[in-house]
């Protein structure tokens, strides 16, 4: 199949006009000015950019990851897909021993059913006074066994594992997870600059949602926010749903670490795509007023109801660049860099890659979604 449009941004060029060539589930070349044969879809005045890859997301559609449902699972990726996230990984919130390891298992099966790409575990080992949309009363240290449990239980599908560097054992567990070939992340803590920089030295690679449920910045204890940003080896995740963030902090982080460490995601629950009401998150009741979750009862964000091309016009819109300069740093934020920080299969459209990418109108809006050389989207997706 070959797929021409006006503009094609890959992730590194801006290709204008452009033109994708797609052999099976594969991206076969890509290339700018007339197309080397006959084309089979002409998109016209339309922007495409790779699929979206969203690392952090609870759920979808009214359906919630943490249920380990078949069914709830399917129904979050459909959601989310629609909106042109074409990789996903499902985002576990803190449970008690026996209820994290049911849905690590469930969440397995369906990683090797391709249904997602891989599980994240934010919590259980986190900091109580920065449990944000987490069941305090479940956190607990990061025990050895525990770990080895959680471990055999993802049996090679958990990519990600969001701890406290403060917490008893914390750099210990740093070191078995990035041993067992995932991911492991600073979130959700108190910990000072000086315990964040050894939580790095013991291999934490990613920041989870930066600036929240995290120590704040203070002029003589920097916190966890400045080690994680002057690292050069951290990529670090934002919410840039426009609660979460404020768009000068985006610009200035940004600015501070380039194009390449900033990674968007979501951190979406049931409600995403959905109207207002009662949800839940994990065992936590939540409600959702003007589109922003928040714990029952209290004022705690209860993470987002966002998709992904909400966060993609949010960086192009608040970039402080011109618009045609602000594209490829949007689509490395929302594409290429989450999956290389969690070591994914590369992403953009360049030749070798899955054959993911979103058809954008001029507002930025989703029109068309192909996922591995199959569109699933064929009329727009509004956020």
């Amino acid at each position: 199949m070959l797929i021409t449009a006006t503009t094609v941004a890959t992730g590194w060029e801006l290709l204008q006009p452009g033109w994708i060539e797609l052999t099976g589930t594969t991206v076969r070349a890509v290339g700018a000015g007339p197309p080397p044969k006959p084309v089979d879809v002409d998109l016209g005045a339309a922007t495409v950019v790779p699929g979206f890859v969203d690392t952090h997301v609870h759920g979808g559609g009214g359906a919630d990851f943490s249920t380990a449902d078949p069914a709830e699972a399917a129904t979050a990726v459909q959601l989310h897909r629609r909106h042109g996230t074409t990789t996903l990984i499902a985002s576990l919130v803190t449970a008690d021993p026996a209820e994290l390891l049911r849905q690590i298992t469930e969440l397995a099966v369906q990683t090797r059913a391709g249904t997602i790409s891989g599980i994240h575990l934010e919590g259980p080992w986190l900091a109580a006074g920065r449990c944000g949309a987490h069941d305090a009363s479940l956190l607990r240290d990061p025990d050895p066994e525990e770990l080895e449990r959680v471990l055999s239980a993802g049996a090679g599908t958990i990519r990600m594992v969001t701890l406290a560097p403060e917490r008893a054992g914390a750099l210990a567990a740093i070191g078995r997870v990035v041993d067992a070939g995932a991911v492991a992340a600073v979130g959700h803590t108190d910990a000072t600059y000086e315990q964040t920089r050894a939580a790095i030295s013991a291999g934490a690679t990613v920041g989870t949602h930066l600036f929240n449920a995290m120590r704040p910045i203070h002029h003589r204890e920097p916190g966890p926010v400045i080690a994680l940003l002057e690292d050069r080896a951290v990529t670090v995740e934002l919410i840039t749903d426009g609660v979460h963030v404020a768009p000068p902090l985006y610009r200035h982080v940004c600015t501070s670490v380039g194009p390449d460490r900033v990674s968007l995601v979501t951190d979406a629950m049931a409600a995403a795509g959905m109207s207002d009401g009662d949800y839940r998150l994990g065992a936590l009741a939540v409600n959702v007023v003007k589109g922003r979750a928040r714990i029952a009862g209290t004022d705690t964000i209860a993470g987002s109801t966002a998709t992904m091309d909400k966060l993609f016009r949010f960086a192009v819109t608040h970039s402080g660049l011109p618009a045609g300069e602000a594209l490829l740093p949007a689509v490395r934020q929302s594409s290429i860099n989450p999956a290389r920080a969690l070591g994914l299969p590369r992403a953009g459209l360049v030749a070798g890659a899955d054959g993911d990418l979103v058809v954008l109108d001029a507002d930025l809006a989703v029109t068309g979604v192909l996922h591995r050389g199959a569109w699933v989207v064929e009329g727009p997706a509004r956020s």
